[in-house]
């Protein structure tokens, strides 16, 4: 959620620099209604407050006066003060609900230092690592290596075909050896993030409520990107969501919760199907599996202290770009600009493979710092230094998409044959296979 004291303490240079960076303009005019409106019916309920106390005073003042008279029509203004009270509060918290509900609506501010942009184009390479194979024969791409693979009497390994009659455009199905791979490379960023980078595995449900998908950003702004699910459950909740992402999972653990300070930073895990339904995306992408409606990931979650979420950026990122080096994938590192992040990111960092087929670079990982834009919408909250309840922050990443780690080594290991070297990391995952035909 964006910081409300970003507008009530200067909101003219706030909307400026959001309409600057993010090309979002905030509605000046509704949020300064509804501020003035709140600010009369704070002051209006102090008085009534205020008003209660001093003829309280005024009640035993009469009665220890022994005027009855004056105490009882004294005490019958007391006695209709409660009920405006309650209204008072009750038009406040509907006012309240407003200003959050247009906070809701509003992206996180970007961190100064992050290149302003309005789209990809203006992002900003750091570094790049590897370097892109030279092939002596013509690259084809994931699609065709994967069709040619056979999976005996099962039929190709790669299988669009079959998914579109299981389920429409732009599922896929596995089958055999590159099925395996494809479970092999999960396992081996897990085990990778697990034992060398500290990080928790965890297992998460891959539907969850209308609270959580708020939490981390994604309602109510992206609904129409989510798959509803309707269902009654104990709790009388009717609509859940299929995960688009288990940052959705892993973030909200902390959810309505006071952190202890000596658990900070949290690094969590896990490998989930992900599932979205791509709206406004048309056209794009529509073959292979570069996107679709279901795909597998294995995220990293950071939960940290302020004053450190920038170090862990650049650590996940850095953890991200260890599994592309150990399966000696090329990729480079992108800054966003401001018209490229996320909603909810106030800095990212993307890394894009090395794809030989599109002669591109294409994204596989977004890290990303959410500061407390998430934290807010949460209450999640830490005991500072200081004994104060403060806002976490929160961090995630992909490490990696599992499928489009398959697409890259497809195409990155293809050999003029049409078969697939594994890497050499992969290889005791796959049981010694060193080869795919």
């Amino acid at each position: 959620m964006f910081d409300i004291n970003l507008l009530r303490t200067d909101l003219a240079a706030t909307a400026d620099w959001m309409r600057e960076s993010r090309g979002y303009a905030i509605d000046v005019a509704a949020f300064e209604a509804l501020e003035a409106e709140r600010k009369a019916l704070q002051i209006q309920t102090q008085d009534l407050q205020q008003q209660r106390n001093t003829l309280s005073k005024a009640v035993g003042q009469a009665k220890a006066q022994k005027d009855d008279a004056r105490a009882a029509e004294l005490l019958a203004e007391v006695a209709a003060l409660p009920e405006k009270v309650k209204a008072n509060e009750a038009a406040l918290a509907t006012i309240q609900e407003k200003i959050n509900g247009l906070l809701l609506t509003i992206p996180n501010m970007p961190q100064r230092g992050v290149p302003i942009g309005k789209d990809s184009e203006e992002n900003v390479e750091q570094r790049r690592w590897g370097t892109p194979k030279a092939f002596d024969f013509v690259a084809k791409d994931h699609v065709a290596l994967g069709e040619a693979l056979q999976a005996g009497g099962a039929g190709a390994q790669l299988d669009f075909e079959t998914a579109a009659k299981l389920s429409g455009s732009r599922f896929v199905v596995m089958k055999g050896q590159l099925a395996r791979l494809h479970r092999a490379l999960a396992q081996f960023m897990l085990d990778t993030h697990v034992s060398e980078h500290g990080f928790t595995e965890c297992y998460v449900p891959y539907i969850v409520n209308a609270d959580s998908m708020t939490g981390t950003g994604q309602l109510p702004k992206f609904e129409e990107d989510l798959f509803k699910v309707p269902m009654a459950g104990d709790d009388g909740v009717k609509n859940r969501y299929l995960i688009p992402t288990s940052e959705v999972s892993l973030t909200n653990f902390v959810r309505d919760t006071i952190v202890d300070a000596a658990n900070l930073p949290m690094r969590l895990t896990a490998h989930t199907p992900c599932f979205r339904s791509e709206a406004g995306s048309a056209g794009r992408d529509t073959r292979g599996m570069i996107r679709q409606h279901q795909f597998d990931k294995v995220e990293m979650v950071y939960i940290s202290k302020p004053d450190e979420s920038n170090a862990m950026l650049e650590e996940m990122t850095g953890f991200a770009e260890t599994i592309l080096q150990k399966l000696g994938l090329p990729y480079r590192v992108m800054l966003l600009c401001t018209g490229d992040m996320g909603f909810g990111a106030t800095r990212t960092y993307d890394l894009e493979v090395w794809l030989p087929a599109q002669n591109t670079y294409r994204e596989i990982s977004s890290c990303s710092n959410c500061e407390a834009f998430q934290a807010r919408r949460m209450s999640a909250r830490f005991k500072n230094a200081q004994g104060k309840n403060e806002p976490v922050h929160t961090l995630n990443g992909s490490g990696l998409a599992v499928g489009r780690t398959l697409v890259a080594i497809l195409e990155n290991y293809q050999n003029a044959d049409g078969s697939i070297s594994i890497p050499d990391v992969l290889q005791p995952y796959m049981g010694g296979i060193a080869t795919l035909r």
